[in-house]
């Protein structure tokens, strides 16, 4: 019986978090269009945005080639790397390496980049930041910046400064009834197209971007 009541209970849990999950993205719907004119992101083949499905690493690394403009960033030195588990035919294969010369993402040990992987908001965010440029902060102005934030400490730790960056500049979707940050959460499409709307919001007008004080 015990069981039964934990079922459901899980149940109701998962169709409320699903629930507050596909409310959350619906924000993000009208915002899309921008973004898809840009050719940034597009519909699925259904015809919807879908803004509530989380990016894999490969779609990630093709979002940034095309926001950062990575491809003109290749020096002389670049040169492609063999991945243990992208293929030449691979539909990102440009794109990846373009991420990985860039050093805005990395392999692993094992030569494998995971291009189907879903991102969490951690690593997305971190490697958003590391493509906008990365603040020269110290740790103290770090946690001055994060201090707000309930859930600060769940940032890893080889996010930290990029994933402050972000905040700092207002390019990340933070639900202010909660205030949390949300770092080991998958990083949703909505998510995504919040922070390039807020990306392309201070290119047309780059007063936006606050001074930050240094430590």
């Amino acid at each position: 019986m015990s069981k039964i009541k934990f079922i459901s209970l899980c149940s109701v849990t998962l169709c409320w978090q699903l629930g507050s999950s596909m409310a959350k993205a619906q924000e993000f719907v009208d915002r899309a269009p921008q973004i898809q004119e840009m050719g940034i992101m597009t519909n699925y083949p259904d015809g919807q945005f879908h803004p509530e499905r989380v990016l894999s690493r490969a779609q990630l690394a093709t979002i940034l080639v095309k926001t950062f403009g990575l491809d003109s960033r290749i020096t002389e030195q670049s040169q492609n790397i063999i991945l243990s588990d992208v293929s030449p035919e691979h539909w990102a294969i440009e794109n990846i390496q373009l991420v990985i010369n860039n050093e805005i993402m990395t392999v692993d040990d094992r030569r494998r980049f995971l291009p189907n992987q879903p991102v969490t908001r951690a690593a997305g965010l971190a490697a958003f930041a590391q493509a906008y440029g990365v603040f020269y902060i110290g740790e103290a102005e770090i946690s001055r910046i994060l201090a707000p934030y309930p859930d600060r400490d769940q940032i890893p730790d080889w996010g930290r400064r990029a994933i402050t960056t972000a905040i700092f500049e207002g390019l990340v979707n933070i639900d202010p009834a909660t205030n949390l940050i949300e770092p080991n959460e998958l990083m949703t499409r909505g998510d995504m197209v919040y922070t390039l709307n807020e990306y392309f919001a201070k290119q047309k007008n780059p007063g936006t971007i606050p001074t930050i004080p240094l430590d």
